[in-house]
């Protein structure tokens, strides 16, 4: 964006991809609704810790599912269409508004009057989605893509909208018939993704910057748990500490590692579906940091002597499966992907640690709580060892070392 442009009320939108040589960066109005989605996500986690359960984390998975889902069908619209006027940024306040009404209607049952408010809400933030893409679709290029994306979207909305006045049980089919419609219309319009790619560069750093703030939020529930502590056990202190190790070892494994932000060039059919893997990825990831991190902070409210039952130690040890078999995804979808492809002894190992964490359930209950999470933490290193090296062993011919040497000879 050039800052030294007057913003206008209105003006047409246009491809980003019209103009190649104009750098896209993540603008500051991003990131701020990128903050309120995340607090968003922190506020709906606030039962979960409350019910560390199977059926208080069935309720959160969905909840987060709409928000984080919500945050997607903005960030792909921005990352396509340069629309940056008085219009844009109105419609964004009003999903901002939406995604804290989401919010504030996430602490009840789902057959009450709140989850009412909740999917009326997310009615909204859809709703606002289609005015944007009918505002592109009188762009040649994309007609076809916002056509579908307004249609599937717009009757999503209805459906989401209009339970919000039915009573259940009804009101659960109508979310299970708008959810699929919602869900399906990004893969009816998936062969015309890369005729009109998102931003290699811009995409991907949402993402991250996504993950960073995802990842604060789970330094936020360390601290509080710190907070709890009036005198420090070790196994309080030992807690505390692996729950920061984890969340700095998932931040190392994601941008290093799996080079989860690194750039995405959609230009063939096959990288489309490999984009396409690496986006939905995301929801199995932030989910697992977000479960994590309240399983943590609930980990450190422990007293002394207290232990795991069985049922919050399987989802502890649920949600780091889950977030390593997705980082490791990830990690498989990257351009560069095909350059430092591990041997099948390694990937073999990879996979082996990824699920090496559900065993630990059957003593968690046994052992101090701490003990688990040291465990957890050990599993990370070894992948970040794992896929570091892998890094490093890429094949010497694709260093760009040598192209620096003519260079410096010539200076």
């Amino acid at each position: 964006m050039n800052w030294e442009t007057p913003i206008h009320f209105a003006r047409p939108v246009r491809l980003w991809s019209a103009d190649p040589i104009q750098s896209r960066r993540v603008s500051w109005l991003e990131l701020f609704f990128d903050l309120i989605f995340v607090a968003a996500v922190a506020q709906v986690g606030v039962p979960l810790g409350e019910d560390y359960t199977v059926h208080g984390l069935v309720r959160y998975a969905l909840m987060f599912l709409l928000i984080w889902w919500a945050w997607l069908g903005h960030t792909m619209y921005s990352t396509r269409f340069d629309a940056d006027d008085v219009v844009q940024r109105l419609l964004t306040l009003l999903q901002i508004f939406a995604a804290a009404a989401m919010a504030a209607n996430a602490k009840a049952a789902f057959d009450s009057r709140d989850s009412a408010g909740f999917g009326a809400a997310y009615a909204v933030l859809r709703a606002v989605l289609v005015v944007q893409y009918l505002r592109a679709r009188r762009l040649k290029e994309t007609h076809r893509l916002t056509t579908l994306y307004s249609v599937g979207l717009g009757a999503a909305a209805f459906l989401w909208g209009l339970a919000a006045v039915i009573p259940a049980p009804a009101r659960f089919w109508l979310w299970a018939m708008a959810l699929l419609i919602d869900m399906a219309t990004p893969w009816l319009a998936v062969q015309y993704t890369h005729k009109c790619p998102p931003d290699a560069e811009h995409l991907p750093e949402r993402f991250g910057l996504f993950t960073i703030i995802l990842l604060g939020e789970s330094v936020a529930a360390v601290m509080h748990g710190m907070e709890s502590q009036e005198t420090w056990s070790p196994s309080a202190a030992i807690s505390a500490f692996t729950g920061l190790s984890l969340a700095f070892g998932y931040w190392w494994w994601y941008f290093d590692g799996a080079r989860g932000a690194a750039e995405r060039h959609v230009t063939s059919g096959r990288k489309t579906f490999l984009f396409q893997v690496w986006s939905y990825a995301h929801l199995p990831l932030y989910l697992s940091i977000a479960v994590l991190g309240v399983g943590v902070e609930h980990v450190i409210f422990f007293t002394s002597g207290a232990h795991h039952h069985r049922e919050d130690a399987w989802i502890l040890t649920g949600a780091a499966t889950a977030l390593m078999t997705a980082l490791t995804i990830i990690g498989f979808t990257s351009d560069d992907a095909p350059m430092r492809r591990p041997s099948l002894r390694r990937w073999l190992v990879r996979v082996a640690l990824c699920f090496a964490a559900l065993p630990a359930s059957f003593v968690a209950t046994a052992v101090l709580p701490c003990i688990l999470l040291t465990y957890l933490a050990v599993l990370c290193a070894a992948q970040i060892m794992l896929t570091t090296s892998d890094a490093m062993d890429e094949p010497k011919g694709e260093s760009k070392e040598p192209e620096l040497v003519p260079d410096l000879q010539s200076r």
